[in-house]
């Protein structure tokens, strides 16, 4: 008779070192799987000088939002939002430049 951890797909259980400090808790609980992944999270160290890195970064910030609720959210579309208000005012202001200095 096989286990039922044989019968577990690859990306189901976590992997790794995290395996390790998960000893004595169910694989198969959804608490366990969320703390799993959250230290794979942790553990994750992505380049941080590099194109890749700051799209990491904003990837992983992303993700967070979408998990976040209530004022947690609120407040990252607030960020984003100044963000996003911040280079459309300086795009207006460098297009209004280039247009004084090319036809004014």
């Amino acid at each position: 008779m096989a286990s039922a951890r044989a019968a577990d797909g690859p990306d189901e259980r976590p992997q790794g070192d995290i395996d390790d400090e998960l000893i004595g808790l169910d694989p198969d609980d959804p608490e366990t799987k969320a703390f799993a992944e959250h230290l794979g999270r942790m553990k994750r160290q992505p380049p941080s000088l590099t194109v890749e890195g700051s799209l990491a970064g904003v990837e992983q910030f992303a993700d967070s939002a979408n998990r976040a609720g209530g004022l947690r959210r609120q407040l990252a579309v607030v960020v984003v939002s100044l963000i996003l208000l911040g280079v459309a005012l300086s795009v207006w202001y460098y297009l209004g430049d280039l247009i004084t200095v090319f036809f004014g």
